[in-house]
């Protein structure tokens, strides 16, 4: 087992609606890498993912947001899929929770649609992000600029398109996370 990530404890932020794969293969790599992840939703007891075009497995939910400090996590996880960060960029819980890993410099993963939480944090000015394409103009109107890659990394935020990034996204998502803080 990889030990980059030992003694780190990394809080992934989801909601139902959130695409499956984008929590589940940055989850199993952070954990081969020796993390420890926790699921954190507004939701209790459990979570529902979507897979693809339908509704896909239930995940059990480590903490609700109420009960989640930021202050007890070394990185930040934002699975995409489209109702999930929806619905978190409208809960204040989960942004103030999001807000409190950029303001701290602790590095942030956003893949897919997962830059709407960020966005709606008011931090996102003057970095280089990317996305799924359909964000673009909500990331340029708040600020960043938006490039079309695989993977970007900018003081500690790791941002990817989608599923077929994931392989270069939990690559870089384990180098920012085992690296700490980063200025901002």
């Amino acid at each position: 087992m990889a030990t980059q990530l030992a003694g780190k404890k990394i809080a992934i932020l989801v909601d139902n609606g959130f695409e499956q794969v984008e929590l589940t293969d940055p989850q199993k790599a952070l954990e081969g890498a020796g993390a420890e992840t926790h699921i954190i939703s507004p939701q209790d007891g459990e979570v529902k993912a979507w897979k693809h075009t339908d509704w896909g497995d239930k995940f059990r939910v480590d903490k609700k947001i109420k009960e989640a400090r930021a202050e007890d996590y070394d990185g930040l996880l934002l699975p995409g899929g489209v109702m999930n960060p929806d619905h978190l960029r409208g809960n204040k819980e989960a942004v103030a929770f999001v807000d409190k890993f950029l303001t701290s410099g602790k590095p942030v993963a956003a893949i897919c649609h997962g830059p709407w939480t960020l966005i709606e944090t008011g931090k996102v000015k003057g970095l280089k992000m990317t996305s799924y394409p359909s964000l673009q103009t909500d990331l340029k109107n708040a600020g960043a600029e938006w490039v079309d890659q695989e993977v970007v990394v900018d003081k500690g935020i790791v941002t990817s398109r989608n599923p077929n990034d994931i392989p270069a996204f939990n690559k870089k998502i384990i180098e920012e996370f085992a690296e700490g803080k980063h200025e901002r």
